[in-house]
């Protein structure tokens, strides 16, 4: 396996093993009870909230002139910190959620599905593939965006 497919590994490892304790309802009773608590709601989800914006920080290497030697670099942590972002999300919820909270959810992990099977992985030098997967990664990762922040204004409007 090739050094830039590691992290495609890792994460699907993760998100397997996401969805296997939440099809078999396994949970951790301590991380479960928590997770009910204000407080640890909120920090974690601040921990999520900046996982997600960091993400959009390959993006500015990519657009801004000056930030483009950063780019692969970026790229790379760009890479296993998606990897590891079903553990991220696990620590925050070990539920997918109701009502929006669920799209989010859903959206969430396509999107950290599609960031796995990236063109690294699928091998193709194809133009108009490229350009879709980006198209798509990119737009889940502004509809995951906008709804977290939607979550964010909600949580601390009616508590």
């Amino acid at each position: 396996m090739k050094t830039t497919n590691k992290s495609s590994f890792l994460g699907l490892t993760l998100l397997l093993l996401f969805f296997i304790q939440f099809f078999f309802d396994l949970e951790w009773n301590w991380l479960s009870q928590l997770q009910q608590k204000q407080m640890y709601k909120r920090w974690s989800g601040l921990g999520l909230a900046i996982f997600i914006s960091f993400q959009w920080v390959l993006t500015y290497t990519r657009i801004i002139p000056k930030l483009r030697k950063y780019a692969l670099k970026m790229n790379l942590i760009h890479k296993w910190l998606g990897a590891i972002s079903p553990i991220l999300f696990y620590i925050h919820s070990i539920n997918l959620g109701y009502g929006y909270l669920l799209l989010l959810s859903y959206i969430f992990f396509a999107n950290t599905l599609l960031g796995y099977i990236n063109l690294d992985i699928i091998k193709s030098n194809n133009n108009l593939l490229f350009k879709g997967w980006m198209i798509a990664h990119v737009a889940f990762s502004i509809i995951v965006t906008i709804i977290m922040f939607f979550h964010i204004t909600m949580v601390f409007y009616y508590k």
